[in-house]
């Protein structure tokens, strides 16, 4: 048991870093993965304070739900928070005696389901058809770009792939999502001659022994902030007045695809999406845009003002 302050500070970091290995080395998850969950508990011990963890209670944790909720924290965020916790005690259990879970049980209070924005097709080539002539960090972008809305990867896949990922003979890339599970996507013509032709220029940029298929002026593996930076910067030059990052591509991708075929159960498998109920929420988006169109092409869609 825990029995003074220092002992549960101490406490504390130890089974965050065996939290940590576990995540990483038993379940696999992506060191951007492992970082939020870090984040959610450290916030568990700042509202913790000086009560041990082993100590906490199921009405105390309802308290400290209630207090991030007032202080503006939506429920999607909270339900994030709250999963991270259950599955820390749970940890603790395995490892550490513990003898509860305070967490089961507790829900987060529901928030509006906001519907991902997603690029237009004209403004999704636009993001992708880059200048790129004598510029080398040019088309390594124009290359992640095209990738993303080709294939609809998350921003940690793309920064983890190496060039052995791409089969350009079968048109396909080779992923590695969330809990490591291995899925196989299609790549566009498109997107196969961008890579290409990065891949003609990346010795000039990679160091010797790095393995990365996207790296940075450096030569090193590329960071996901640097995506995200370029990503930015080029849609402000491209002239894309809502804010450009790499998961908007992936949302354009997902309902671009979906408007054209309607194969849910095929985006879901491209997305990577464990649950069906996760890739739904692009037939929101797909019902919007065709609802665009309705208006704006049927005679008898609103009424005419006089």
């Amino acid at each position: 048991m825990i029995n003074s302050t220092a002992q549960a500070a101490t406490f504390n970091q130890v089974a965050m870093h065996g939290f940590l290995d576990h995540l990483r080395n038993e379940r696999r998850y992506s060191p951007l993965t492992a970082e939020n969950y870090s984040r959610d508990i450290r916030r568990l011990f700042k509202l913790a304070g000086v009560t041990p963890l082993n100590e906490l209670k199921n009405h105390q944790i309802r308290r400290f739900v209630a207090q991030l909720h007032g202080s503006g924290l939506g429920g999607k965020s909270l339900a994030r928070m709250l999963s991270a916790w259950r599955t820390f005690y749970f940890y603790l259990i395995r490892d550490h005696q513990f003898k509860d879970n305070p967490c089961i049980g507790l829900r987060a209070p529901k928030s509006a389901r906001n519907l991902p924005h997603a690029l237009s097709p004209d403004e999704a080539v636009r993001m992708v058809e880059l200048p790129t002539t004598g510029d080398i960090l040019a088309v390594r972008d124009k290359a992640m770009f095209e990738l993303f809305y080709s294939s609809g990867l998350r921003l940690a896949e793309l920064v983890s792939l190496d060039p052995v990922a791409l089969d350009f003979a079968d048109a396909a890339v080779r992923v590695i999502g969330k809990g490591a599970k291995t899925r196989i996507v299609p790549l566009g013509s498109y997107a196969i001659s961008a890579l290409q032709a990065w891949l003609a220029l990346r010795g000039q940029l990679a160091k010797r022994d790095e393995t990365a298929l996207f790296v940075n002026r450096n030569g090193s593996r590329i960071g996901s902030r640097a995506v995200q930076l370029r990503m930015s910067g080029w849609g402000i030059k491209q002239g894309i007045s809502s804010g450009v990052h790499p998961h908007l591509l992936r949302h354009s991708f997902a309902s671009h695809v979906l408007q054209s075929s309607g194969d849910l159960r095929a985006v879901q498998e491209m997305l990577g999406h464990t649950s069906i109920s996760t890739t739904q929420v692009y037939t929101h988006l797909d019902f919007q845009y065709l609802s665009k169109i309705y208006d704006a092409a049927h005679p008898r869609a609103k009424k005419k003002t006089l």
